[in-house]
């Protein structure tokens, strides 16, 4: 089980990734051997887990959402610490990527959809005096 002491560290430096805008919640649990562990888990309704932070023997590991290690050490206050910029940096690699996204959506605009449009241009600055004398 965690202390008191070492839930609030957990959840003080997760506090932003906590806030209530983000619909996050976190549990706790225990591995099959008994040790402690903290769950962040995403907003309804799938409420994955997005971070886990377990108390095994002294030492204190911090994992991603899919297990990968993160961060390991004996201080819990410096793990949380990475924890709070594993989430930070996880915003920021979504902002990224939507600037990437629009970007990338623009070009594909600029290179593919405005040539038709100049050829379609073209086409009618050369067929409409030929269609003027049908009219």
């Amino acid at each position: 089980m965690w202390s008191e002491s070492e839930l609030n560290t957990i959840v003080v430096a997760l506090s932003a990734a906590l806030a209530p805008a983000n619909g996050r919640e976190w549990e706790t649990g225990a591995t099959e051997s008994g040790d402690a562990q903290f769950y962040l888990l995403d907003s309804l309704p799938d409420q994955a887990c997005e971070l886990c932070v377990s108390r095994i023997g002294g030492r204190y590991i911090l994992e991603d959402g899919s297990g990968r290690l993160l961060f390991e050490h004996r201080s819990l206050p410096l793990v949380a610490q990475h924890a709070r910029a594993a989430m930070s940096s996880r915003s920021w690699s979504l902002v990224a990527r939507l600037v990437l996204l629009s970007f990338t959506v623009r070009h594909t605009v600029q290179e593919k959809i405005e040539p038709l449009l100049i050829e379609g241009e073209e086409l009618l600055v050369h067929v409409a005096p030929q269609l003027a004398v049908f009219a």
